[in-house]
């Protein structure tokens, strides 16, 4: 049977580009060769935000006596932990196959390599093999943890992302390398269970590509939490012969230390998964590690799309997903099955979250990114020490950064740490998606008391009009 689009790949990228191509009216099938619903929903977004809440629930639970509540006996249970994390993934994974029934799209189980212009061979789990034919290929094949090769991943003592969510016991101690979002949730998720956790960090601060008074008030609240950050500090290597690993740590001054731990996990990045997929065969042209696409998702070679971590833009699921639409939307454009071509996707207002505690949420401009763009700014930082909402609710670290151009009120930048800003931010997107100004901002009506207000009290501040603070 042909198709009209094979998609390859199930992820935050690939299931939505299979169900927007099929509501459209285009016939599509999409292979997986491990679990529907891909990395995000099995092995990353979805069960690690289910680890982070089974941590802040112990959080609350040790300190229970702020509350005026007294909670005796309070254990956990690692174990149950991991449980309830893969319960949660399961649950979602099977909404994908859900979904896939609903919109009508036939699911080929195996591993996809596209053989031929609209032909992706699929070998199957014992072995056999069958060709898949479609006019229309999306690749949403992904990515996974980068490996330095200094730091080989072993699964056992050195691990990355995937066997930190279902370690059958917990570490005494672990040396986390890399501070982006996976170093700094698992970091702040082992320590909360009681782990003894060092980061080491390559570059001058965690968190590298937020702002820096975000770095500073991170690194801030997990020594506060007890976690040890060291930031200009490179793992030269690892001794993995004894019990536990012995890593050599190079610090900013060019003495090294000796760190000692149960595991050591690798968190340093994440490179496309385009690798035996079939790319050189057909002349698809690659770029630094990535699939070179137009603003379609289109390779160079017509036909075939590609989205999502296997293309230049940020890794990040909800990129993934709106690229997809706009793959799907395009290709049905081509078929005369859709009005218009999609708008194109604006990678300058895409938010980045990061779910430790304090969170962290930002879009747009840096402050150094901004200075250097050369714009005269007003900037506005509203403390959650201020916040009658985070009064109440015992969570008054952090703030709300709001940059403007000060020539037209342009919102260049929003950057937040503290209780559920990545609940928040997409105020501070959709404005910007609006091109809305400082004094749109202050004459819109927020709710109080709520979190949700800073970024008003921000705005307040950058331009003097501050009531509360």
């Amino acid at each position: 049977m042909a198709y009209d689009v094979i998609v390859l790949g199930s992820g935050p990228g690939g299931y939505p580009a299979a169900i927007r191509a099929s509501q459209l009216g285009l016939k599509v099938a999409i292979i997986e060769k491990e679990s529907l619903g891909g990395v995000c929903l099995n092995w990353g977004c979805i069960p690690t935000k289910a680890l982070l809440k089974s941590a802040n629930v112990y959080d609350y639970l040790k300190h229970a006596s702020d509350y005026g509540i007294t909670a005796t006996g309070v254990e956990k249970d690692f174990g149950g932990v991991v449980k309830r994390s893969r319960g949660v993934a399961d649950k979602m994974s099977k909404g994908v196959q859900f979904l896939m029934r609903k919109n009508k799209i036939d699911v080929v189980m195996g591993y996809g390599k596209i053989k031929a212009k609209g032909q992706i061979e699929v070998t199957a789990a014992d072995g056999s093999k069958q060709v898949v034919e479609g006019k229309y290929i999306i690749i949403a094949t992904g990515g996974r943890g980068r490996v330095l090769p200094n730091l080989p991943v072993d699964g056992k003592k050195i691990i990355g992302y995937r066997e930190a969510m279902v370690l059958p016991e917990q570490p005494k101690s672990l040396i986390i390398v890399g501070s982006g979002a996976i170093g700094c949730e698992f970091g702040y998720f082992y320590n909360s269970m009681g782990t003894k956790v060092t980061i080491v960090e390559f570059l001058p601060k965690i968190v590298p590509v937020e702002d820096d008074d975000i770095s500073k008030e991170l690194e801030k609240a997990f020594k506060k939490q007890g976690i040890t950050v060291m930031t200009n500090a490179s793992v030269e290597s690892v001794d993995t012969a004894g019990a536990g690993v012995k890593a050599k740590v190079k610090q900013q001054d060019g003495s090294y230390v000796t760190l000692e731990a149960d595991l050591v996990l690798s968190a340093v990045g994440v490179v496309a998964n385009i690798e035996n997929i079939g790319l050189e065969e057909l002349g698809i042209k690659t770029e630094k590690g990535k699939i070179v696409v137009d603003k379609y998702g289109q390779t160079n070679v017509a036909g075939i799309y590609a989205i999502g971590d296997a293309t230049p833009g940020q890794a990040l699921a909800h990129v993934a997903s709106k690229e997809a639409i706009n793959a799907a939307e395009a290709i049905a454009y081509n078929e005369k099955k859709f009005a218009h071509l999609p708008e194109a996707l604006d990678y300058n207002n895409i938010p980045g979250c990061t779910y430790c505690t304090p969170e962290i949420a930002s879009v747009g401009m840096t402050e150094k990114a901004a200075k250097e763009a050369g714009y005269e700014l007003k900037i506005g930082k509203f403390p959650f020490m201020a916040s009658g909402k985070a009064s109440a609710a015992g969570a008054t670290d952090g703030f709300v950064k709001v940059i403007y151009d000060a020539k037209y009120g342009e919102l260049l930048g929003v950057h937040m740490i503290g209780m559920n800003v990545t609940d928040m931010i997409a105020e501070a997107v959709v404005a910007r998606k609006l091109e809305t100004t400082a004094h749109e901002i202050l004459g819109a009506v927020h709710p109080h008391p709520t979190m949700s207000e800073a970024f008003k009290e921000a705005t307040a501040m950058a331009y003097g009009e501050a009531i509360d603070i």
